[in-house]
């Protein structure tokens, strides 16, 4: 082989290595922009996903709310021309009871449903902040509800009735029924606590839609027992069945309890309320910076209730 071959030999290896070079530099540089490329897609969709779920949460908030109160106006309107007994109660816009910038105001923190898995947890946080609050409890006889029944008492705290059973069906059966199912819950915290219970608080609210016993002659049944009953203006919205995160119930619960003198909470202290324990230490944080006070239901507490007997 003579020299002219050599260089033209060399010349086509050098020019197949600049080609091949060329095609790596090609293909990292495609995947450097591809890789890039990605992540800026993957970052925008998320933005668009996160801004599109708060859209539509909000839109499903705003037309439950809607529904909810279309159906309680409807509701009302239907009991009121049913039963000339009962007065719906708008505790929501008491002008009695809305706060002036002066007034010191008084916060409850009621739980229901309990004992649970979390009584115990929700009793640890209000010691550990010196709070006192109410628990309206089912009836359960496991020896972890029974030690929950009377540390609730021991411990400074106000224990009230939520019914033995918490089944609609049999509780608002007939007044048998009720009477039956209201004295087996007083006994039980009796039997556990040596407190006999004079409140009450009815499953569903006392103006639920559910009872099949006319609300009236249960309630002046309770009126009868000397028994008082107490509902909420204020809701944590931990009753839903679709979950509050921690930080919505402490939302749910702080732009209401600023409006209000006496302030009623509902809550609840159920095995699958965890959110709501994790979200009560910085609750109280949150109502005791606003320089409120929270208390125990007591004989003093001003009543909240949604309905009640317009006569005796």
């Amino acid at each position: 082989m003579n020299e002219t071959d050599n260089s033209e030999q060399i010349i086509k290896q050098r020019q197949k290595v600049g080609r091949v070079h060329r095609m790596k530099k090609f293909i990292t540089g495609f995947l450097v922009f591809w890789t890039i490329f990605s992540i800026i897609a993957v970052i925008l969709l998320g933005i668009f996903s996160y801004h599109l779920y708060k859209e539509v949460k909000d839109l499903n908030l705003t037309v439950r709310t809607m529904l909810e109160k279309e159906s309680s106006s409807s509701k009302n309107k239907s009991k009121a021309s049913t039963d000339s007994d009962l007065k719906t109660n708008d505790v929501t816009s008491d002008v009695e009871n809305l706060a002036d910038e002066a007034d010191v105001r008084k916060v409850y923190l009621t739980f229901d449903d309990g004992p649970s898995k979390n009584t115990g947890k929700i009793l640890d946080i209000l010691d550990d902040y010196n709070v006192k609050a109410t628990f309206f409890v089912n009836g359960r006889t496991d020896d972890h509800s029974k030690k929950m029944y009377k540390r609730i008492v021991d411990e400074g705290h106000t224990i009230g009735m939520h019914s033995y059973t918490h089944n609609y069906s049999q509780v608002y059966a007939s007044l048998s029924s009720f009477k039956s199912d209201f004295f087996r819950i007083q006994q039980l915290i009796y039997d556990y606590t040596g407190v006999k219970c004079n409140l009450y608080r009815f499953p569903g609210g006392s103006s639920n839609q559910v009872s099949a016993t006319d609300m009236s002659t249960l309630i002046r049944f309770l009126n009868k027992e000397n028994v008082r009953y107490f509902d909420w203006n204020v809701s944590s919205g931990d009753a839903t069945t679709n979950e509050e995160s921690s930080d919505e119930i402490i939302e749910n619960v702080m732009k209401d309890v600023v409006k209000y003198k006496t302030s009623v909470v509902l809550m609840h202290d159920a095995a699958t309320k965890d959110t709501t324990v994790k979200a009560l230490p910085k609750l109280i944080q949150k109502i005791q910076g606003e320089g409120d006070l929270i208390l125990p239901i007591d004989d003093d507490t001003r009543l909240i209730q949604h309905v009640s007997l317009s006569t005796k």
